[in-house]
């Protein structure tokens, strides 16, 4: 299935099969969420497993999307993304070794990249619904991206603490996504009944 051009039947299947992707994605990041303020805060091992399992997460969540959604072929933006979030992933492993500023400063390219690939597949998947929040999500993680890069050029001490609220915020934008085709799935299924 292209993910550019649905018919109503493709649209539905795409719509259920989003649904999940999203309350999915927002359940794993509101866990990284919480993993972070709590064990990543009180142990730098925890924190590094952490710093490097978010974007090897998000290659992969990217990568079964795209193949459940027509394949890599059809779904160039997230199939870059993988690409970009695997390199993240290997960035963030060795920054782990010079300090947390290098950290950030991978975490803050990764986000810019991310972000604008996010929102590209937004854009190409609009008729499906609900991509408002996707498109505001990528340009969000591509504007705090930026503001990352500057913290970690700046003197103030960086932990784990400084990158958790973007899980957080990347959360909320999956669940709104997640309850909005819902929404729309429950109204469709109404209509066809009335």
């Amino acid at each position: 299935m292209n993910s550019q051009i649905f018919s109503r039947p493709d649209r539905d299947a795409a719509s259920h099969w989003l649904k999940s992707y999203y309350f999915a994605r927002a359940a794993v990041a509101l866990v990284w969420f919480a993993a972070a303020f709590t064990l990543g805060k009180t142990s730098p091992s925890i924190a590094g497993a952490l710093l490097v399992a978010y974007p090897a997460y998000d290659a992969l969540a990217n990568f079964i999307d795209a193949q459940r959604s027509g394949g890599l072929k059809f779904n160039r933006s997230q199939a870059i993304n993988v690409a970009i979030s695997i390199l993240a992933t290997i960035a963030v492993a060795a920054a782990l070794t010079r300090d947390l500023h290098a950290v950030m400063a991978v975490f803050g390219a990764w986000a810019i990249i991310a972000g604008l690939l996010q929102l590209i597949t937004g854009v190409v998947r609009w008729k499906i619904g609900a991509q408002w929040a996707m498109i505001l999500a990528g340009a969000q993680s591509a504007l705090v991206g930026v503001f990352f890069i500057k913290q970690a050029t700046g003197p103030a001490t960086i932990g784990i603490k400084d990158i958790a609220p973007y899980a957080a915020f990347g959360a909320l934008y999956f669940f709104a996504s997640a309850v909005w085709l819902t929404v729309a799935q429950a109204r469709r299924d109404a209509r066809r009944t009335a």
